[in-house]
C-alpha cells in the first residue's frame, strides 16, 4: 500500500456561502443590491444617517433588519441630487 505524500500543504477550508437574506449583516455592495439602488445611493443614505452601519475591522457592514425596515417605508425624496 502506498501512503499519500503530505508536503505540508493543507487544503483551505471550504467557504460557506450564505444567502444575503439569511445574514445579520451585509456589505455595502450586497446592501445596494438588496435595495436595488446604486452603491453611491447607498453611500448617500449612510452619510445622511438614514441607514445605520457597523464597523468590524476595516469593513463597513449594514444590518439586514435595518435594510428591511428602510425598504418598508415610503421615501419620496431623491436619493442623489
Amino acid at each position: 500500500m502506498m501512503q499519500a505524500i503530505n508536503n505540508g500543504y493543507k487544503k483551505p477550508p471550504a467557504r460557506v456561502v450564505i444567502p444575503s437574506e439569511a445574514k445579520l449583516l451585509v456589505s455595502r455592495e450586497e446592501a445596494a443590491q438588496l435595495l436595488s439602488i446604486s452603491q453611491r445611493g447607498l453611500d448617500y443614505l449612510i452619510a445622511n444617517r438614514r441607514l445605520p452601519t457597523r464597523r468590524i475591522g476595516g469593513r463597513v457592514l449594514i444590518p439586514v433588519a435595518d435594510l428591511r425596515k428602510y425598504a418598508r417605508g415610503d421615501h419620496p425624496e431623491h436619493i442623489v441630487a
